[in-house]
């Protein structure tokens, strides 16, 4: 095999939104554990705020930060389902926006503490333009979605360069300009789509949505194991932290059965039908991750180690609760549910909200989210009509994802001869 064989590209055109069998790369399994190492720093320092009095500060840092990690997070994946190629480009380019993140998760610490957020954005910043050089490489393989890729391209192109002009700002005016480009940031999607709608496959996507909300929960159950650990030498009395445990596991427990019972993949439509599900998730996947934060606040209170009032101290982990589970009711359960459970879910996330003003604690909590998952149980998703996966495309658009198909089989170019074997990837 020749050199120059071997560093062939395959050409970036639409995948098909049909394929049968499509599921996450071991590639986009390796990008979202990176994630994890940043996602951990920002909920450590949300902890970090609650227990010292920063409530304010705290949840508008996390939310701040998770939605840098939850943005670049999102667009990968999105990108990925229209235009994976799995060749070396791809994984280098891939590979380079990892790096962005372990950057950013070393900024995460100078955001909250000092409000000092260069690191942040410079890494950032590295994410999407790494993510700006896959666009411009699918808008010169794709002639029927080419203005799209290019308005991608362009749109986060200038949002960059407008997040670098932020550092130069003064420090007053820092807060106005990060709601306004964080604004900017989700106006690029709705409007590139509106030029061609780039291929989406749905069951890869909500996959891609399963296995990171997957992570979330189980990193939010480690780091909470892991400050119950720590916590057995430093309280007297082991019954609360026991009963902290029993919730820590039910509650993780629940979570994950909420998510995973209805179908996800019906709510990938068009454009419109599809934003409420797909912005939605950042409130879903913030609050898998801000319920070990809770339970270590709680945890901190039973052994001294603040002075939060533990009616207050509860509220650090039954809102995130309670987001989760009206989230993803709102989001998946409810198209696919009879009256019963769309009269139990919001009812259960709502107690759960309320768990702290009953003098028992996480009595409420127990009783609602294991009595949720008991109605899911009785109560399956209902059936839904056959979808056609296929979604409409521009003219031309079939045509190269046929083409497509036989390139990634054979390693050569659009129109190309075929070679008798494929490129080294």
């Amino acid at each position: 095999m020749t050199s120059d064989f071997r560093f062939r590209l395959v050409p970036m055109v639409p995948r098909d939104p049909t394929e049968a069998g499509r599921t996450a790369s071991t590639l986009e399994l390796f990008f979202d554990l990176v994630f994890v190492v940043a996602v951990g720093t920002a909920a450590a320092q949300l902890h970090h705020a609650l227990i010292v009095g920063h409530v304010r500060d705290g949840i508008l840092g996390y939310c701040f930060v998770f939605f840098g990690l939850w943005w670049a997070w999102m667009n990968f994946t999105w990108f990925a389902t229209s235009f994976d190629t799995d060749d070396w480009l791809y994984r280098v380019l891939t590979i380079l926006q990892m790096g962005g993140v372990l950057v950013f998760a070393s900024g995460v610490g100078p955001a909250f503490d000092e409000r000092d957020y260069s690191v942040l954005i410079v890494a950032y910043v590295v994410m999407r333009v790494a993510l700006v050089a896959q666009w411009l490489r699918a808008s010169r393989s794709s002639a029927s979605t080419r203005w799209t890729t290019l308005i991608y391209a362009v749109g986060i192109s200038l949002v960059q360069l407008l997040w670098l002009v932020c550092l130069l700002l003064p420090e007053g005016k820092v807060t106005v300009a990060l709601v306004v480009l964080l604004a900017a940031e989700l106006v690029v999607p709705i409007i590139a789509e509106r030029t061609g709608t780039t291929p989406w496959h749905p069951h890869h996507i909500t996959e891609r949505y399963g296995l990171f909300t997957l992570i979330l929960l189980g990193e939010s159950l480690l780091a909470s194991a892991n400050a119950i650990i720590d916590a057995v030498h430093d309280t007297e009395s082991l019954g609360p932290l026991i009963g902290i445990a029993v919730l820590t596991l039910t509650a993780t427990a629940a979570m994950w059965w909420l998510y995973f019972w209805p179908p996800h993949h019906h709510a990938i439509k068009d454009v419109a039908g599809s934003l409420p599900y797909v912005y939605g998730h950042f409130l879903i996947f913030a609050a898998a991750r801000a319920f070990s934060a809770g339970i270590e606040v709680e945890i901190d209170v039973l052994t001294a180690h603040t002075t939060l009032h533990q009616s207050y101290a509860a509220f650090a982990y039954t809102i995130p609760l309670a987001v989760f589970v009206l989230g993803v009711w709102v989001l998946a359960i409810r198209p696919h549910a009879d009256r019963v459970v769309n009269t139990v879910l919001p009812v259960a996330g709502l107690l759960t909200l309320v768990d702290p003003l009953i003098p028992i604690p996480f009595a409420i909590t127990a009783a609602a989210l294991g009595g949720a998952v008991a109605v899911l149980v009785w109560r399956p998703p209902l059936p839904h009509p056959v979808d056609d996966l296929r979604q409409p495309t521009r003219d031309g658009l079939d045509d190269e994802v046929d083409r497509a198909a036989v390139s990634r089989t054979s390693g050569a170019d659009v129109g190309s001869p075929s070679p008798a074997t494929g490129p080294m990837r």
